[in-house]
């Protein structure tokens, strides 16, 4: 099921990798807080004995209310690319030992990676999308524009493109491409052309001196005006909606009758492929009104339980400004 117009992975030149970083260790006092925790426990409502599976574990600040709330024995799968992430974040579920289970991959790959750990008809199922506070606020993994770092944006290291080497070796009509799709940003033609003219650019505060300069003066926003640019390269380089599209899929599959699907999303893009793909498992007959009767043999699948996605309540976006713009929607299965 394709719901936006992607550019095509396969069209662009792959790059080996020269070297595998190694994660930044962080302190207690670094591991932020996870948006929205309440209404994802509210909605999943966790139970002792359930199966529950967090696909972007991150540091484990959802997994941990989580395992909290389905005490004392229900068990939780959690998943991510980010080595880093999975190290830091089992720190936080050491009194829950033997009841979880962590496992390095992409989220795409749910389905593989619920079998293989024996996740079956699992009582709910959670994605938080996006960047971390953790990969944030590391300079040197290269995600943010108000630090001076590599350019990289890798979610999981191990993997081979860079934003570098997009930024450096595509041509101007692809950049141009992949800045309007996946960044929806108005000026990608004359930032892709600012980028050539720039080459080579070597760091992040390099990238957002040139984005932030090609973009006409009418054209200024309330944000910066590299956010745009950044959050197209690391959607690209990390096959986020792609992978998006794919793990809904299975999620659904794997929910038990009653189970619930939360996804968290943090920009339009993300919102519309969650919004789009739950309204049409749960439609059903997809056949013309015209028809007398059902020839797809579609069957509703889940019901939406969030026909307006629940966004953060203030005194949250005041305590953690980066939540302002989460949006949760639920589904359950039928």
């Amino acid at each position: 099921m394709t719901l936006i117009s992607c550019v095509n992975l396969n069209n662009f030149p792959q790059m080996t990798l020269t070297g595998q970083e190694k994660p930044r260790v962080m302190k207690d006092t670094d591991l932020h807080q996870p948006v929205l925790v309440s209404e994802v426990i509210e909605h999943l409502q966790p139970q002792s004995t359930g199966l529950y599976i967090d696909a972007t574990f991150g540091l484990g600040g959802h997994a941990r209310s989580i395992l909290s709330a389905s005490a004392p024995e229900g068990k939780l799968l959690g998943i991510d690319r980010d080595y880093g992430a999975l190290d830091q974040g089992a720190q936080r579920l050491l009194e829950y030992e033997g009841r979880y289970n962590l496992e390095h991959g992409n989220f795409a790959d749910l389905e593989t990676i619920a079998q293989l750990k024996q996740f079956k008809c699992c009582h709910g199922i959670l994605a938080d999308l996006g960047v971390s506070s953790y990969q944030l606020d590391d300079a040197q993994r290269g995600f943010s524009f108000q630090k001076v770092g590599p350019l990289d944006m890798r979610m999981d290291v191990t993997s081979s493109l860079k934003v570098g080497d997009v930024i450096n070796r595509y041509l101007e009509t692809d950049l141009a491409s992949l800045i309007y799709t996946y960044g929806e940003e108005p000026e990608s033609r004359r930032i892709a052309k600012a980028i050539v003219r720039a080459r080579p650019l070597v760091d992040t505060r390099g990238l957002a001196e040139v984005v932030s300069g090609a973009i006409r003066f009418g054209r200024r926003r309330k944000i910066h005006p590299a956010t745009h640019t950044f959050q197209a390269l690391r959607i690209f380089v990390n096959n986020e909606l792609e992978a998006l599209q794919q793990f809904i899929e299975s999620a659904v599959g794997l929910l038990r009758k009653g189970g619930r699907l939360v996804v968290i999303s943090f920009h339009s893009l993300e919102d519309r492929i969650v919004k789009n793909m739950l309204d049409s498992i749960a439609r059903g007959c997809i056949c013309p009104p015209k028809f007398p009767c059902c020839v797809c043999g579609q069957m509703s699948r889940v019901k939406v339980l969030t026909r307006k996605p629940i966004s953060p309540r203030e005194v949250e976006r005041i305590k953690n400004p980066r939540s302002r713009s989460a949006k949760l929607r639920v589904a359950e299965r039928l």
